[in-house]
C-alpha cells in the first residue's frame, strides 16, 4: 500500500493518511465505548476496558466517532456515584420514557438524552460491564408485560403528570406513556388489551400507570378491584379552588369562545349559587369520589400525594411516594431544579449532563385573574367538603378558606 502512495499525487496522499487517521481513531474509540446500532435508532450501550487506571471521578468522551454515528454530543460515565448518562440524541423516534432494561431510560422532553445507573459494584470503566444496556426494552431476555402494580388515578389538573416524570427517575419503575383510559373508555377491549399497553418490566420492576380519569368515574373503583384487591393506588390532590381554575384555563386555550370562570362556576352571580354539576367544580368535591373507592379498597392502599407540596417541595414529596411503594429512596432533592421563570420544578439529568428537563410548556400556565367574590363563594362551597376529606384520609392539606 506504501508504494502504491508514494506513486500517487499529494492530495491523494493526504487523504490517505487522514484516511488511515481517522481509522485509527475510530477503532480506538470504539475500544473505549460506542453505540452498536442494532436496528433502526435502537443501540447497544457498549464500555470497554481500555481504561483500567482512570482515576478521575468522571471520564467524559466527548465527540466519540460511534456515539456521533448514534447522534450523540457526548456521553459520561461515572465509577463513583455509578450513573452514566449522554444526549442529547437528534432525530430519535423513542418513545417517550422508553426505558431500557432496569437501569437505562431515554428522557421524553424531545432531545431523546440518555441515562441510567450501573448496578452496584460493577465499575463501568471495567471489563465486567459490557454490551447490554440498550435503548430497546424488547431485547433484553426477559423483559415482560404485566398488569399494574401501581396506579396514578386522579385528579386531573392536580399534578398527576409531574409525579409520572419524576417516578420514571427511579430505576425500578417502569411507566406508560400516554394515558390507556382502561377503566373508564376501554374496558371492553379486555385485560390482554389493557396489559399490551403496559411497558415492558424485568423481574423487581414496578409497572405503573396514570389516568387521572378514574378517581372520579363512577363505576371504575369496581373494575380496577376485580382486576386486582392488591394494586396501590396513588391520588395528587390539590386546593379545589385552585385545580378549578387550572382546568378552565385548560379548557379555554383549547376553545377560546368559553365563557368567563366566574360565569361557569356560579349559576346565578346575585345568589353566589355555584353550579356544582360543572366538571371543573365537581372533580373537587373529593370525598364523594374517595367515598366509592373505599367501597372496595381499604385506605392503606392509597397514598395521597400534595399537588402544593409537590412543586416546592418534590423530593419530600416523592420521599414519601417511594415509601409507599416499598421502593428504596433513589430520588432526592438532587435530581430537581427550581424553574424560577415558571415556578415549577424541572429534572436535573444524569450525572449533570445537559440542561434541566423541565415538563411541557402548559405546565405553571398563567391563570385568568377571577372574581375575589367568586372565589370567595367557591371556598365556602368547597370547606365542609375539604375538612370531611382531611379527616377520610387522616392529612390536613391546609388548603386556603
Amino acid at each position: 500500500m506504501l508504494k502504491y502512495c508514494l506513486r500517487c499525487k499529494p492530495r491523494v496522499i493526504l487523504a490517505g493518511i487522514m484516511l488511515c487517521v481517522l481509522l485509527m481513531l475510530s477503532a480506538y474509540n470504539l475500544a473505549v465505548i460506542g453505540a452498536v446500532p442494532v436496528s433502526g435508532n435502537d443501540y447497544v450501550i457498549a464500555v470497554r476496558n481500555t481504561l483500567p487506571n482512570v482515576q478521575a471521578p468522571e471520564k467524559v468522551i466527548r465527540h466519540n466517532r460511534m456515539l456521533q454515528d448514534a447522534n450523540y454530543k457526548d456521553f459520561s460515565v461515572s465509577p463513583d456515584s455509578g450513573h452514566f448518562g449522554g444526549g442529547p440524541l437528534d432525530n430519535t423516534n423513542h418513545p417517550p420514557g422508553e426505558l431500557s432494561d432496569s437501569n437505562i431510560y431515554v428522557d421524553d422532553d424531545g432531545d431523546g438524552t440518555v441515562g441510567g445507573v450501573v448496578p452496584p459494584g460493577v465499575n463501568p470503566l471495567s471489563s465486567g460491564f459490557k454490551e447490554g444496556y440498550r435503548t430497546n426494552p424488547s431485547l433484553v431476555s426477559n423483559a415482560t408485560k404485566k398488569l399494574p402494580d401501581a396506579i396514578i388515578i386522579g385528579v386531573k389538573k392536580g399534578g398527576t403528570r409531574a409525579l409520572l416524570e419524576f417516578l420514571r427517575i427511579h430505576p425500578r419503575i417502569r411507566a406508560t406513556g400516554p394515558e390507556p383510559h382502561f377503566f373508564d373508555r376501554n374496558y371492553h377491549e379486555g385485560l390482554s388489551w389493557y396489559r399490551e399497553q403496559m411497558p415492558l418490566t424485568t423481574p423487581g420492576q414496578l409497572t405503573v400507570e396514570k389516568t387521572p380519569s378514574y378517581f372520579v368515574t363512577r363505576d371504575v373503583p369496581k373494575k380496577v378491584f376485580n382486576m386486582s384487591r392488591n394494586v396501590k393506588l396513588i391520588v395528587v390532590v390539590r386546593d379545589p379552588v385552585v385545580r378549578a381554575i387550572s382546568d378552565y384555563t385548560q379548557a379555554a386555550s383549547k376553545r377560546p369562545g368559553m365563557k368567563p370562570f366566574e360565569q361557569m362556576a356560579l349559576l346565578d352571580n346575585r345568589t353566589g349559587l355555584v353550579n356544582s354539576s360543572w366538571g371543573a367544580v365537581r372533580i373537587g368535591v373529593y370525598p364523594k369520589h374517595l367515598d366509592r373507592w373505599l367501597k372496595h379498597f381499604p385506605l392503606r392502599q392509597f397514598h395521597f400525594v400534595s399537588g402544593e407540596r409537590l412543586i416546592v417541595d418534590p423530593a419530600g414529596e416523592m420521599a414519601k411516594v417511594q415509601d409507599f411503594l416499598g421502593l428504596e429512596r433513589v430520588i432526592t432533592d438532587k435530581h430537581f431544579y427550581l424553574n424560577q421563570t415558571r415556578g415549577f420544578p424541572c429534572l436535573k439529568k444524569p450525572g449533570g449532563s445537559g440542561k434541566p428537563h423541565c415538563l411541557g410548556k402548559t405546565k405553571g400556565r398563567q391563570h385568568p385573574s377571577v372574581d375575589p367574590h367568586v372565589l370567595q363563594r367557591l371556598r365556602d362551597f368547597y370547606k365542609p367538603f375539604n375538612l370531611k376529606f382531611y379527616q377520610m384520609v387522616g392529612q390536613n392539606f391546609r388548603w386556603p378558606t
